[in-house]
């Protein structure tokens, strides 16, 4: 006769080390200070409406609150994306450092490692955002080490400028001039920058006026509020309720919607680059060398059930890279290979012109793995009125504070 005990629930302690571990796995998680402070903070007390083990998932993103349209615009971000854009400020005790975005979680961990010596401040246009991270600080003592301001990002928080870091946790479309007036010339800015639609995780450092990368990683978050708001536009080529297909629109051309529409009820035709991926490897370096080369790529973006219905190979939320030439479009896809561990890349067309514009993205494709694979984007940041002539070759993005430039070697 045998008998089965029912095992304890595991312990925040323990699941906080278990997120740990798996952080130091991935990678997210490398400087010994890093570490530490992720061992410490108790980050399942901002989500009391989350049981433990959600709370310590690493992937996992809790939004804490929705607009009237039911879209996200307060989030405790996961524990991986944390860790790697705190890894990505390269922190040390005794800096002055400004989080633009509260949630409380981020504040505490960024209070750890800068220490006593050290001075935190967050700030969000939200109250309640504010208060739940007030709420969350006060509960776990960070209070004395966190300021809390409720106030637009957009312009800093000039009282306690400058800071040595600045680290921005919502989506921004720009750099407003404040952040760059309020940190220490060599100081980081880690900041979730949009660029015609794609958004990535970039440390930029201040050499004088100008920031210049040194760290681009792939991420998401909600987007900014406020002045500073600068949100996509989507315009949907197949409307019916759960079916949706739309293209993402970040400052790329007007679209020909209705010639669009009718492209993606035709047949899709197809091309394929030769080029391959392994199963785990990202196309995050791939899709920003794309928007770079290709002057009109907004992101297609669908539901689940509009790649049942057919209507589309891929289903993205956040959008597949997408060459669009007048009533033909064509996205990126992939197709298994003998290789059960590769997947060659590729482009479906529809369209009149399908056929062209799918070769025409697969030829970019090509020149990537020929040229620039092992490569990094490098991301610049120049001021509004810096002349395209004095300007690196390269994708320029014009926001209304500054020209945003991605160039490769």
């Amino acid at each position: 006769m045998t008998t089965h005990q029912e095992e304890a629930p595991a312990s925040a302690e323990q699941l906080r080390d278990a997120m740990v571990r798996e952080l130091i796995e991935v990678d997210a998680a490398r400087s010994p200070h890093v570490v530490a402070a992720f061992r410490k903070v108790p980050r399942h007390l901002a989500t009391p409406e989350l049981d433990l083990a959600t709370a310590y998932q690493t992937e996992f993103a809790a939004i804490t609150k929705k607009d009237a349209d039911g879209v996200a615009i307060s989030s405790v971000s996961a524990a991986r994306i944390q860790a790697m854009q705190i890894e990505q400020a390269d922190l040390r005790p005794g800096m002055r450092v400004l989080e633009i975005g509260s949630g409380g979680v981020n504040a505490a961990y960024l209070a750890e490692i800068v220490g006593p010596e050290g001075l935190v401040v967050t700030v969000d246009i939200d109250h309640d955002v504010t208060a739940r991270a007030e709420e969350f600080l006060a509960e776990t003592g960070y209070d004395q080490r966190v300021r809390v301001v409720t106030a637009d990002g957009e312009y800093g928080v000039a009282d306690h400028a400058p800071y040595d870091r600045i680290l921005v946790t919502v989506q921004a479309a720009d750099i407003p001039p404040a952040w760059t007036e309020q940190l220490v010339d060599g100081g980081r800015i880690v900041v979730p920058l949009r660029m015609r639609g794609m958004t990535r995780t970039v440390a930029l450092v201040r050499h004088g006026g100008q920031l210049m990368s040194d760290s681009v990683e792939l991420c998401g978050f909600v987007p900014m509020q406020g002045v500073g708001e600068n949100r996509v536009r989507l315009v949907l080529l197949h409307d019916a309720e759960g079916e949706e297909v739309g293209l993402r629109l970040d400052g790329h051309p007007e679209p020909d919607a209705d010639g669009l529409r009718a492209a993606l009820r035709s047949p899709s035709v197809k091309a394929w680059s030769g080029v391959t991926l392994a199963g785990d490897e990202s196309s995050e370096h791939l899709d920003l060398w794309l928007t770079t080369a290709l002057d009109n790529l907004p992101l297609l973006a669908a539901t689940p059930a509009a790649r049942e219905r057919g209507l589309v190979a891929s289903a993205s939320p956040l959008g597949v890279p997408t060459l669009v030439d007048g009533d033909s479009f064509a996205y990126r896809t992939v197709r298994r290979t003998e290789n059960p561990d590769r997947f060659e890349l590729g482009a479906i067309g529809h369209g009149p012109q399908g056929q062209k514009v799918a070769e025409r993205l697969v030829e970019e494709i090509q020149v990537w793995d020929r040229e620039h694979r092992s490569d990094r984007a490098r991301i610049e940041i120049h001021p509004t009125g810096a002349p395209d002539g004095q300007l690196p070759s390269g994708r320029v993005v014009d926001r209304p504070h500054t020209r945003v430039l991605i160039t490769w070697p």
